[in-house]
């Protein structure tokens, strides 16, 4: 395109000047000149026409990717984008990806299309978006024990034929990720991948090995690995003899291999492997996610049952019980089954999804609640006056715990995103805690109330850190366990988190009944 446009603003120079000089038809021999003019003119036009064939060319391949995926995305969106590497590429395809389209369709383009992405990118992710999906990776991969090539080729379970791989550019996306928080260790694994799928012949698109290269021996180095990253350098300059601070690296690096070895240590090599190491967040709780949960003695086991419950002779279960099950006994946790129909469920997510919004935790000292890396999902609250649906799930909450469902909170439905969590936490205010709950005037929490609203293919449990319990969502039911001892003490077991989702969406519906109003439901034993 430089090179018609060149041709085109020379010729017009060219034409310019002839004709303020000459009159063409004066003369045969000004006219010949007319001849070369058109020549030019002629190789600009092919220069443009096929400037604008590679363009298209390259426009239509795109379009028929995205209408491939687009297809197969819409059968079922939220299935799609639970898968974590889906998602990850929708953010990137957004944030990025586009934004060369536009560059590449610009030249020459429709003001309808400029101003359809103008008005679209309004709404597209931005920075810290694809950040935090690319941290929900690795976060990911390192809770469920994940290895690199796996999870490039999106090979995780109940994927299915959703899975979509990552490129090489997606691998060095999420290794840069990691090497702008100083996290070698991840760079290190993401750099590698990137490299391996080079080296197995993915053609190369906007990194190639030697920016790959660079990085993968200096997050190396930075974890101490000095053999490992004098290796890639040496591979690095062979690829490009001309990098002068490869070769710089390279002496330095023998420098001080060749100190240690002979027993000597710098200062340098006393400070490498000095970056903040890999560390797991809590190792328990990986477990419990992983599916770990603590071994129950024979004894224990015996004691958990599964009945039919009527909430002490309630007239409306009476006729027909629910179906109650204990999930563990200490403290009790017990799951009740077919206890919202898909119609109820799908109203609560109708109802939540427009007002849905970044979940926050509270500050226990000061109070004031605040986002939390450490809580990845969105929250709306249903009022009971909002709609009978929600009004009728309160109530039958209610009847099946026997408990004062006056003094409770809004329902609280949330989803959770790529690689969705909450660590671990109490849901009731502990002593050394500013009240969070005084402007209520209801008391601390008593229990908490848990309904699942979708299946997670993988991934999503609830669990319980300090008694080594882990509770897998299953649609249509939910879990109740009480948040204090009936002396109106905080039950410390009660301790717990929900694990990232893996693969698929996860929606639940909270209900925190608090302690006034059972005083004679649940009375203070003497």
């Amino acid at each position: 395109m430089c090179k018609m446009a060149a041709r085109l603003l020379l010729l017009l120079v060219f034409m310019a000047s002839c004709s303020a000089l000459h009159a063409f038809f004066t003369s045969v021999g000004h006219m010949t000149d007319l001849l070369y003019t058109e020549q030019h003119l002629l190789a600009s036009l092919k220069d443009y026409i096929h400037a604008e064939e590679n363009k298209l060319e390259q426009i239509k391949k795109w379009a028929e990717y995205l209408d491939d995926l687009s297809g197969l995305a819409l059968q079922d969106p939220e299935g799609f984008l639970g898968h974590p590497v889906n998602a990850f590429k929708l953010m990137k395809r957004l944030r990025s990806e586009w934004a060369e389209v536009e560059t590449l369709v610009l030249t020459n383009v429709s003001d309808g299309f400029i101003s359809d992405l103008t008005v679209g990118r309004q709404h597209f992710p931005n920075e810290v978006d694809q950040t935090g999906v690319a941290e929900a990776l690795l976060r990911l991969q390192d809770t469920y024990e994940l290895d690199t090539n796996t999870l490039a080729k999106g090979e995780l379970p109940g994927s299915s034929s959703l899975r979509s791989p990552l490129t090489a550019d997606d691998c060095y996306d999420l290794a840069m990720v990691a090497y702008q928080e100083n996290d070698f260790y991840h760079t290190e694994l993401w750099m590698s991948q990137a490299l391996r799928q080079l080296d197995q012949g993915e053609p190369p698109g906007a990194v190639d090995a030697v920016t790959v290269l660079d990085y993968l021996s200096y997050a190396l180095y930075q974890q101490g690995e000095l053999e490992s990253a004098m290796e890639y350098t040496k591979r690095l300059l062979k690829l490009d003899p001309s990098i002068k601070q490869a070769e710089m690296n390279l002496h330095y690096f023998e420098y001080h291999l060749d100190k240690m070895k002979k027993g000597e240590e710098t200062e340098e090599t006393l400070r490498m492997g000095g970056a903040e190491p890999h560390l797991d967040h809590d190792k328990t709780y990986e477990k419990l996610c992983r599916g770990k949960s603590t071994e129950m003695t024979s004894r224990r086991q015996s004691r958990l049952f599964c009945r039919y419950h009527d909430s002490r002779r309630h007239p409306r279960y009476v006729i027909g019980p629910v179906k109650e099950e204990d999930e563990w006994d200490r403290p009790r946790v017990v799951r009740y089954h077919d206890i919202a129909t898909d119609e109820e469920m799908s109203k609560f997510k109708e109802l939540a999804k427009p007002r849905l919004t970044r979940s926050k935790v509270v500050d226990s000292q000061a109070g004031h609640s605040y986002e939390a890396g450490y809580r990845i999902s969105e929250n709306a609250w249903l009022g009971q006056h909002e709609h009978p649906v929600v009004n009728m799930m309160v109530q039958r909450i209610g009847d099946i715990t026997g408990l004062d469902v006056s003094t409770a909170e809004q329902l609280q439905v949330a989803n959770y995103g790529v690689g969705g969590q909450y660590e671990a936490h109490y849901d009731f205010n502990r002593e050394d805690e500013s009240d969070s709950f005084a402007e209520l005037g209801t008391g601390n929490r008593i229990a908490t109330w848990l309904l699942y609203m979708s299946d997670v293919q993988a991934g999503g449990a609830t669990v319980f850190t300090d008694a080594g319990a882990a509770v897998w969502p299953k649609k249509g039911t939910a879990v109740f366990w009480y948040n204090l001892h009936p002396s109106g003490d905080g039950d410390y077991r009660t301790k717990h988190a929900a694990c990232p989702v893996l693969v698929g969406s996860k929606w639940v519906a909270n209900l925190w009944l608090h302690e006034r109003g059972q005083e004679f439901r649940r009375p203070c034993p003497l």
